[in-house]
């Protein structure tokens, strides 16, 4: 039974003050304290959010049992990149488009409270990618990510070339427009819009997929989760790296990118009778009966 319990909402949308509102109320009526994300709370026109006390990720992360998320994929992302490392188990409401990890509907969200709170979610970890960008031998940036780790061109449209070794081993050279380093969370991401496999989140893989390889015997790869990855730029004029889409760094050639599975993995609960095949179905409209003629 958790005491705190931390409500994250949609980055800079004020139409979630509501529903914020309404699970906090939920919340402190059976008895638990409530806090807020600070930058949620700053945007919330809402005197009601304001009842409750507002927080960053750090103090969420020492204090809060669990954190409540309002919004989409990118709202979650942001949050487990956040806590990860506080290991605060996260619950995603969906107030987005797809949302292949917000499992609960807005519409449903008050329903399972109780359900929540009284244990019947299941407890699903997934793996998390660590990033580290060195130049001329020093470390520059790190960060984690939960979908992908990708290296583009930039916004020149020259393709980029660039050297992938992994464990120390040389793999190939590749000209591209990029590569996608995803996890099995990932690979229903950008990664499958490249052509790239879909992945069960209990499958222990780094996947590898190159973004309009210059060179059609190029194909996505699926190494082992304990692979360590260092992709080396050889020529580029405005190169960067992304982090999940939302966190990115420009390079220059000579720079490096050192990617391995995270010491931090992030724990989605999930609602009674979830099913990841299931969710699948609906997100990618599989259970649609094909047209006759």
């Amino acid at each position: 039974m958790p005491k705190t319990v931390a409500l994250i909402g949609k980055y800079q949308s004020r139409e979630i003050s509501e529903s914020l509102c309404l699970l906090g109320r939920c919340l402190e009526e059976r008895g638990l304290r409530v806090i807020v994300e600070e930058v949620t709370a700053s945007i919330s026109e809402s005197t009601d959010l304001k009842r409750w006390q507002s927080g960053d990720y750090a103090r969420i992360g020492e204090q809060a049992d669990m954190a409540i998320v309002l919004g989409g994929d990118g709202t979650m992302l942001n949050a487990a990149r956040q806590l990860a490392r506080y290991r605060v188990p996260l619950v995603g409401v969906n107030q987005g488009h797809l949302g292949f990890m917000t499992d609960i509907a807005r519409n449903e969200m008050l329903t399972c409270i109780d359900d929540l709170l009284g244990g019947k979610f299941m407890p699903e970890n997934r793996m998390m990618l660590a990033g580290e960008i060195k130049r001329g031998g020093e470390t520059i940036a790190t960060n984690l990510a939960l979908n992908e780790v990708v290296v583009d061109k930039g916004a020149i449209g020259r393709l980029i070339e660039f050297e992938l070794r992994i464990d120390g081993e040389f793999l190939f050279n590749l000209r591209s427009d990029g590569l996608i380093v995803s996890t099995p969370t990932g690979s229903t991401a950008y990664s499958l819009s490249a052509n790239g496999p879909i992945m069960h989140p209990r499958v222990g893989g780094i996947l590898l997929v190159p973004l309009c390889p210059h060179s059609l015997t190029n194909r996505p790869i699926l190494v082992g989760d304990e692979s360590e990855l260092e992709i080396r730029i050889l020529c580029a004029q405005d190169s960067r790296v992304h982090f999940d889409g939302q966190v990115t760094f420009d390079l220059r050639p000579e720079d490096s990118i050192h990617l391995r599975r995270s010491e931090y993995s992030i724990c989605f609960l999930h609602p009674p009778g979830y099913s990841y095949f299931a969710m699948l179905r609906e997100k990618l409209h599989w259970n649609k009966q094909p047209r006759t003629p």
